[in-house]
C-alpha cells in the first residue's frame, strides 16, 4: 500500500424513491469529497459528482485515492487527462457574495439580460475593463460557462446595459429601503457628494467642460453624485452634465430621496460647496422633516469672528469644540471646531507656497534689475505668467514701473487668514437631544466614506474612468454597473477584513475633532505583514488575484463519456475567504 496522498475520498450515498405507482427505485450517488477539520469539527467538501462515470472508472479513482498502485488493467499512464483548467475562485467568491446579498433578484426577473448584467457587475469587481474585454475575460473563467454567457456578443452586452439602466429606479429604491429606512438607519441620515470623470470623444450629450476633479482639464467630462448610508455603503448614483454645479446636483438627489424613495424624514450630509444657503431654503420648502449637516464657508466664519461676534479664539483655550448660535442662522446650531494639527499643516503649506511664488518672481526681478527686461507692460506680462501658479497672488503687493519690479507680502492679510487655520464650523438644525455636538462633527467627517468610495469606483477597484460610451443611456448604464460593483465590493471588503490590511476594529474617538487613529491590530498587520500562522496579509486586489489561482479542472478518465469538473486543492487563505463569506467553496456558480 502507498501512502494516501490527500484527504480526498469517494463517498457513495444510497437513496431510494417510491413513485405514485408504487414503483420502488434505488440510486447511488458517487461524490468526490475532501475532508478537513475546522474548529474541532470534521467537515466535508464536495469537489465533483462522479455519478455519471462508469463504475470501473470510479473504482479506479477510489483506489488511487486510497494509495493503491494502479495496474495496467486498471489504467496505465494516460488514464487521466486534464481537458481544460479555468480560474474559478475569484468569480466564485464574488458570485457567492452577490447571491448572499440578493443581488440577482435585486437586478430584476431571471433571464439572459439579468445573467449578463450580473456577469458585467462581477467582471467589474474582479477584472475591471471595457465591455469588450469583459466578454472575452468571462469566457476564460468559469463565470461565462456557468452563467451561460460565454458566447455573448457586444450587442448582447449593450442590450443588457439598456435593460439594467431601465430598472435603475427600482434597484435603487430597494437599496434605499434596505439601508436608509428607519429600521436600518435609525439616525435617518444619508451622505452625498459629487465627483467627475473625463470622457473620450466629444459626441456624448452629457459631456461638458467643467471643474475637473481628475485634473483632466483638456477633456469634456461627466459628473456623478453618490448617495450612501452613514457607513458609506453605496445606495444610489446620478449622472449629470459635466458643468453641473454641486448645489444643483444636491437638489436633484434630495428630490430623488423624498419623491423616488418615499423617505419623508432625512438628514442630508454634504460639504459646504454642496449644501448652500439657497439649497437649505429649498430643503425647508421641500419638507419640514428634512434636515442637513454641512459647513460654513470662510467668509461666513470671518463674519462670526468680526466685531466681537460669537466665534472667538478664546473658545478654544481649553477645548477644541464649542457650540454657539447666531442671529444670522436662526433655528440652527453652529458647532465650532479647531484642529491644531490641521492648523499647523495649513500654516506650513501657506508658507511653502508663498516662498515658491517668490522664487518664481526672483528671476524676473533679476532680469529687470540687469536691464534685460524693461517696460511696465512687458514686465507685467512676465509676472502674470507666474504670480497665479500657486494661487498666492492675493497675498502680494506688486509695484511695477518701466524699470523696476518689487513684490512684498501682505503680512496683515496673511495673518488675518491664519486666524482661520484649523477652524471649521458645522451648521445643522437637528436638535441636540437627537444629535449632540460630537455626533454632528462625526457625521460631517463621515463624508470621508463617500470620498473613499469615489477612490474605489474611479481607480482603486473598479476603474470607472475614462468613459468611452457615446449614448447617454450607455454612460448611465456604465456608471450604474460601477455603483452595483461598488456595493458588492463594499461587502467583500468588510467580510475579508481579517485577510487584508483593513482595520477590523478602529478605536472609538473620544474627541471627534482629533485625527483618526488605527487600532493596535492594524498597526501589527502593517508591521508584520503576516498573521500568527505565517499567512501573508494581502490587499483587496491581491486577495482576488490569489483566489483566481483556485481553478476548476475538467478531468477526463479513460473510457468515460465526458469530463468531470474537479477543483484544485484550496490554500488556507482561499478556504478562509469563503468561510468569511459563509459558504463552502462551490463547484459551480449556478445554484
Amino acid at each position: 500500500m502507498l501512502e494516501q496522498p490527500t484527504a480526498m475520498h469517494v463517498a457513495r450515498i444510497k437513496s431510494s424513491h417510491t413513485d405514485k405507482q408504487g414503483r420502488h427505485r434505488e440510486y447511488e450517488s458517487r461524490l468526490l469529497r475532501r475532508t478537513y477539520r475546522q474548529d474541532g469539527k470534521v467537515r466535508h467538501e464536495t469537489l465533483a459528482n462522479l455519478t455519471r462515470l462508469p463504475g470501473h472508472v470510479v473504482d479506479a479513482v477510489e483506489a488511487a485515492l486510497r494509495g493503491d498502485a494502479l495496474t495496467a488493467a486498471q489504467g496505465a499512464p494516460g488514464t487521466v487527462t486534464i481537458a481544460r483548467s479555468l480560474p474559478h475562485g475569484h468569480v466564485a467568491a464574488a458570485c457567492a457574495m452577490a447571491r448572499k446579498l440578493g443581488l440577482p433578484a435585486l437586478l430584476g426577473p431571471p433571464g439572459p439580460h439579468r445573467d449578463l448584467a450580473l456577469a458585467l457587475v462581477i467582471s467589474r469587481v474582479v477584472a475591471p475593463g471595457s465591455k469588450l474585454s469583459a466578454l472575452a475575460w468571462q469566457a476564460d473563467t468559469t463565470l461565462g460557462p456557468d452563467l451561460g454567457i460565454e458566447d455573448a456578443t457586444t450587442d448582447d452586452a449593450y442590450a443588457a446595459m439598456d435593460w439594467l439602466v431601465a430598472r435603475q429606479d427600482a434597484i435603487e429604491s430597494r437599496l434605499a429601503r434596505r439601508h436608509l429606512s428607519p429600521a436600518a438607519n435609525p439616525q435617518r441620515m444619508a451622505l452625498f457628494d459629487l465627483s467627475s470623470s473625463w470622457l473620450e470623444g466629444s459626441h456624448c450629450p452629457l459631456g461638458a467642460r467643467g471643474y475637473s476633479r481628475d485634473g483632466k482639464k483638456g477633456n469634456v467630462q461627466i459628473e456623478y453624485g453618490l448617495l450612501t448610508d452613514p457607513e458609506g455603503r453605496p445606495v444610489a448614483i446620478r449622472v449629470f452634465e459635466g458643468n453641473t454645479a454641486d448645489p444643483t446636483a444636491f437638489a436633484a438627489i434630495a428630490g430623488v430621496v423624498r419623491n423616488g424613495f418615499g423617505l419623508r424624514k432625512m438628514v442630508m450630509v454634504g460639504d459646504r460647496g454642496m449644501i448652500t444657503t439657497a439649497r437649505i431654503d429649498a430643503l425647508r420648502e421641500l419638507d419640514k422633516g428634512y434636515g442637513w449637516i454641512t459647513a460654513l464657508r470662510s467668509p461666513a466664519i470671518r463674519q462670526l469672528m468680526a466685531d466681537d461676534g460669537p466665534l472667538q479664539l478664546s473658545l478654544f483655550d481649553e477645548q477644541d469644540l464649542a457650540e454657539i448660535t447666531s442671529p444670522d442662522f436662526p433655528g440652527e446650531r453652529l458647532i465650532c471646531c479647531r484642529n491644531p494639527a490641521l492648523a499647523a499643516e495649513r500654516a506650513r503649506k501657506r508658507e511653502d507656497l508663498l516662498t515658491a511664488t517668490e522664487k518664481l518672481l526672483a528671476p524676473i526681478a533679476a532680469r529687470v534689475a540687469a536691464g534685460r527686461l524693461s517696460g511696465a507692460d512687458k514686465i507685467g506680462t512676465e509676472v502674470g505668467k507666474v504670480i497665479g501658479k500657486y494661487k498666492m497672488a492675493k497675498h502680494f503687493d506688486l509695484t511695477i514701473t518701466g524699470t523696476s519690479l518689487a513684490a512684498e507680502r501682505r503680512q496683515a492679510q496673511i495673518s488675518e487668514e491664519a486666524l482661520l487655520d484649523g477652524i471649521y464650523v458645522i451648521r445643522t438644525p437637528v436638535p441636540a437631544e437627537t444629535l449632540d455636538a460630537p455626533s454632528v462633527v462625526t457625521a460631517y467627517k463621515n463624508l470621508k466614506y463617500v470620498e473613499r468610495e469615489f477612490r474605489h469606483i474611479k481607480s482603486d477597484d473598479l476603474d470607472l474612468r475614462p468613459v468611452f460610451h457615446r449614448l447617454e443611456k450607455r454612460v448611465k448604464g456604465h456608471v450604474l454597473i460601477c455603483l452595483l460593483a461598488a456595493y458588492l465590493t463594499w461587502h467583500l471588503r468588510q467580510a475579508w477584513a481579517p485577510l487584508t490590511y483593513t482595520d477590523e476594529d478602529p478605536p472609538p474617538q473620544a474627541n471627534p475633532v482629533a485625527p483618526a487613529r488605527r487600532s493596535a491590530s492594524a498597526e501589527a498587520k502593517a508591521s508584520r505583514q503576516h498573521d500568527e500562522a505565517g499567512r501573508p496579509y494581502r490587499s483587496f486586489r491581491g486577495l482576488l488575484a490569489h483566489l483566481g489561482t483556485l481553478t476548476r479542472n475538467q478531468v477526463r478518465f479513460a473510457g468515460a463519456p465526458a469530463a468531470i469538473p474537479v477543483l484544485t486543492e484550496p490554500t488556507p487563505e482561499q478556504r478562509q475567504a469563503f468561510d468569511l463569506i459563509g459558504i463552502p467553496i462551490p463547484l459551480t456558480l449556478r445554484k
